[in-house]
C-alpha cells in the first residue's frame, strides 16, 4: 500500500468464537451500501475477546496503560453491493478498557467503540476474560469467557471457514453523513490453534437484537499477532 500505516498494535490471547445466525436481524444492522457474506449458506456472528498491546502511532513509543488494554469485538462479514470483490468486516460494537481508545476510534475511525470495565488474565493455559459495560448510552452488558488452545498451530487453508472468517484486512464503517468508509490493516497469516472453553455471550448478542443458536460455537485461538493499521478513507 502506497500510504504509510498510522498505528501499530499487537493482539494477544485472542479467541474467535463464531455462530451461524439468522441473517434477517443482521441485515438491519448494516448500511445499504453493504450486503452480508455467507459461508455454508449461513450468516455468521463473531465475538472476539483479546488484549491490545503496544498500541501507538507510527514512530511514537507506547505509554504504559494507554497502550495495553482488553478489547471485545462483535462482528459480521460483508461485501460491497456494487463491488462484491471488496470484502471486509462490519463491527456491531467494540468494547475496550481504554477511554482514550474509545474516544479516538469513534472520531477517527467512526467505529462503535464502547467503554467497559474489563479484565483478561492467564491461569495456566487458560485465559479468563470478564467485561462489563459502563458507558452511558449503551446497555450495561456483561460478558465472560474461559478459553485455551487445545492443539497445534494450523495455518488456515484457502477455502476453509477459518480463512474466510479471519483473513479480513479491511473494515467498513460509515461517517456522520452515512457515507461508506473503510480502513485497512496488514499482518502475517494468523497462527490459529483449535480452542476449547466456555463463552457466555448471549447477553452481548442480545444487546444487538440477536439470538445465538443453541449450537456450540466454532472456537479458534491465537497467542499473538502484530498488526499495522492505516487511516480510513472514503470508499468510492
Amino acid at each position: 500500500m502506497a500510504r504509510p500505516w498510522l498505528i501499530r498494535m499487537r493482539w494477544l490471547d485472542l479467541l474467535f468464537a463464531h455462530w451461524p445466525v439468522d441473517p434477517a436481524p443482521l441485515e438491519r444492522l448494516i448500511p445499504p451500501q453493504l450486503e452480508l457474506e455467507r459461508f455454508e449458506d449461513h450468516a455468521w456472528l463473531g465475538i472476539v475477546p483479546f488484549t491490545m498491546d503496544d498500541v501507538a502511532p507510527r514512530g511514537v513509543p507506547t505509554f504504559g496503560r494507554f497502550g495495553t488494554f482488553p478489547e471485545l469485538n462483535v462482528r459480521t462479514y460483508v461485501r460491497r453491493r456494487d463491488r462484491p470483490a471488496d470484502r471486509g468486516v462490519w463491527f456491531l460494537s467494540l468494547d475496550a478498557g481504554s477511554w482514550t481508545t474509545v474516544w479516538g476510534s469513534r472520531v477517527v475511525f467512526h467505529l462503535p467503540y464502547v467503554h467497559a470495565r474489563m479484565r483478561s488474565t492467564r491461569e495456566g493455559d487458560d485465559v479468563v476474560y470478564q467485561s462489563e459495560r459502563d458507558d452511558r448510552g449503551w446497555p450495561p452488558v456483561r460478558f465472560a469467557a474461559r478459553y485455551r488452545p487445545v492443539g497445534p498451530v494450523v495455518p488456515a487453508e484457502p477455502g476453509t471457514f477459518e480463512d474466510w472468517a479471519t483473513m479480513r484486512l479491511r473494515l467498513f464503517s460509515v461517517d456522520s453523513h452515512r457515507r461508506l468508509i473503510h480502513g485497512d490493516i496488514d499482518h502475517a497469516p494468523w497462527p490459529l490453534q483449535p480452542a476449547g472453553g466456555n463463552v457466555e455471550a448471549g447477553e452481548l448478542a442480545a444487546s444487538h437484537g440477536l439470538v445465538l443458536p443453541d449450537v456450540p460455537p466454532r472456537l479458534h485461538f491465537a497467542r499473538r499477532l502484530d498488526v499495522h493499521a492505516w487511516l480510513p478513507v472514503r470508499s468510492r
